[in-house]
């Protein structure tokens, strides 16, 4: 079911059943740029506000009990960009990290990024490594992000994966299944929770753009004009509450 939010509640407002908390939520963070362009800023003033929205949803969702929050921080798409945009963009993840870091291992947070790490450029690697390793023995909520990533991409890798260990009689292609495909795919060690139940997207863009596409087959879809840079705890919560009104039959039909 897609929903559009048009103005959020209030957390007086919200009243969240514990019992019915989406475990994995992934958000498509959109609308920096409009923020900016909307104060009369550069694009990169809005990446920077947008990197400490990123900060309060996580402790947000980290607070709700949700087990995996995925971000779509920088799609395949995305190096069609200006030069001078995408090079801000990779230099986020350092500054990031050097701040975010002792936080998350505070309220034992670990990190996993997903994606075509090995693209990027050099220091950006070395960033994500070292905020993996530093919080590889978190237990908590995994904050996962989605860094060159494309979903289309993902599925294709996995594919020819499949199929090289399929000719290496790793693998029957009579015994694939969903499961297998699962194990290939960039979410694999975020099992048990490797597809969210909830997706939202700000900005007011109603569409998916390559994300996810294989993991999101019955996810919930939540819209909201809010841009990414004003979204809060209370819109967070406000698209869980919708969420939670849903009735989820994947399929089927309840009597």
């Amino acid at each position: 079911m897609v929903f559009n939010l048009k103005k959020n509640k209030t957390s007086e407002e919200i009243q969240l059943d514990p019992d019915k908390m989406p475990n994995h939520v992934a958000i498509i963070m959109d609308g920096n740029g409009r923020w900016a362009k909307k104060r009369h800023l550069p694009r990169i003033a809005g990446h920077k506000t947008g990197m400490d929205t990123v900060k309060t949803v996580t402790m947000a969702a980290n607070d709700l009990g949700i087990k995996v929050l995925t971000l779509y921080a920088f799609s395949t798409e995305n190096w069609k960009r200006p030069e001078t945009e995408v090079n801000y963009l990779m230099s986020l993840p350092g500054t990031f990290f050097d701040k975010f870091v002792p936080e998350l291992i505070e309220k034992n947070v670990k990190v996993n990024v997903m994606g075509y790490i090995d693209q990027l450029p050099n220091e950006t690697k070395i960033a994500v490594r070292k905020a993996i390793e530093d919080t590889k023995n978190n237990t908590g909520m995994i904050l996962n992000f989605a860094l060159n990533y494309g979903g289309r991409a993902e599925i294709v890798t996995a594919m020819q994966e499949i199929a090289a260990d399929a000719t290496k009689g790793k693998i029957d292609v009579a015994d694939i299944t969903d499961k297998t495909i699962d194990q290939y795919l960039m979410t694999a060690n975020l099992a048990p929770y490797n597809d969210p139940e909830l997706l939202i997207r700000t900005s007011g863009e109603e569409r998916i753009s390559n994300f996810l596409l294989w993991q999101i087959a019955y996810s919930e879809l939540v819209f909201t004009d809010t841009l990414w840079p004003d979204f809060s705890e209370d819109a967070l919560k406000d698209a869980i509450f919708n969420y939670q009104k849903r009735d989820r039959r994947f399929g089927g039909i309840k009597e």
